[in-house]
């Protein structure tokens, strides 16, 4: 599939790169990487998303390249587009308003992603791992197979291995979920040869908190439940936390992680209330499949990190009917 997807790009001229709601780390590293690429090859790229850049990933985005989508603005360019790029998701619907043109174009619709649910029938192209714990890992392996088999050119250069290093060490929990492995490690050596500083990295990403934030975060502690024995974990965060302390929903990125830090915890849960509806986000420890959980709700995601999102929710109906869901999800399970 990567020769499929080496001659796309170089037989095409008009290239859209796009990638979920909410962009995190993974998504916006390697949105950038792949849109440095195609740059490089003299093509015209744009990058389109649906939310805003969250704040600590803008130093990725050095020539405010990143957009966000306006339908009067950008439907033309979807439907005219050659190829278009989805990256980081394998689903149309977490595009948001991108998904009706993009689905309306006749542009080849080409996604790179480790996320499970795939359906292949749904893109012209593909590259799927969900063996691999990014989506910048995988681009990795792209980019290297390219400069070895294809082009005999070096791809990856500072800029490039800065936003693939942001990709993976977000996407990993800095370096220590499970899909952690050796090859992850080897790439991350092969990366910091271009001279990138892994503490300057960490520090724009997670040392950057406001007071705001920091005020959210003890609201988000002071509203964590048990149940379940200490199994279950869950906290919630309503719009009146956002406002009162000057954040938005991104400000909780990593929230959950405090969850899953109390020993007896194997399942955490974090419901956001937005203005559109209510977000699930679901952390599990070792085989309790929190994606499982999470497509009960219409989402899905990987084993131990999930979500779903419940357009016109009420919260609290969803937090009586997720913490029932939850309790046959908390013990370790096996599925072959």
């Amino acid at each position: 599939m990567n020769k499929d997807i080496v001659d796309l790009i170089n037989n095409n001229q008009e290239f859209i790169l796009t990638s979920h709601v909410n962009p995190d780390g993974d998504s916006i590293g390697s949105e950038i990487a792949l849109f440095i690429y195609i740059k490089s090859l003299g093509k015209n790229a744009r990058i389109l998303n649906y939310s805003p850049t969250p704040d600590n990933y803008t130093f990725l985005d050095k020539d405010k390249v990143i957009e966000q989508f306006d339908e009067t603005k950008h439907k033309d360019m979807i439907l005219n587009a050659d190829v278009i790029f989805i990256l980081d998701t394998n689903e149309y619907e977490r595009i948001r308003t991108l998904e009706p043109f993009i689905k309306l174009s006749s542009a080849k619709k080409t996604v790179i992603d480790h996320h499970l649910g795939f359906k292949p029938e749904e893109f012209d192209y593909y590259i799927i791992d969900t063996n691999s714990p990014a989506t910048g890992e995988i681009l990795y392996r792209f980019f290297k197979d390219i400069e070895i088999n294809y082009s005999g050119k070096k791809i990856i250069n500072p800029q490039i291995a800065e936003a693939l290093y942001t990709a993976i060490m977000t996407d990993t929990g800095s370096f220590k979920y499970e899909r952690t492995d050796a090859e992850t490690h080897l790439i991350i050596s092969e990366l910091l040869k271009h001279g990138i500083n892994p503490y300057d990295i960490y520090s724009k990403v997670y040392n950057n908190a406001t007071a705001g934030k920091l005020h959210l975060l003890g609201r988000f502690l002071e509203n964590v439940k048990l149940l379940y024995e200490g199994r279950l974990a869950y906290s919630t965060m309503l719009q009146k936390d956002f406002k009162e302390t000057d954040t938005d929903e991104y400000a909780i990125e990593g929230f959950s992680t405090h969850l899953l830090s109390l020993s007896t915890v194997t399942l955490g849960i974090v419901f956001t209330e937005t203005k559109n509806g209510v977000k699930l986000s679901f952390r599990s420890k070792g085989n309790v499949y929190s994606n499982l959980l999470a497509k009960e709700f219409g989402g899905g995601g990987h084993q131990n990190a999930s979500g779903a999102f419940v357009a016109g929710g009420r919260i609290n109906d969803l937090i009586e009917e997720a913490v029932k869901k939850a309790e046959k999800y908390l013990e370790e399970i096996k599925i072959n």
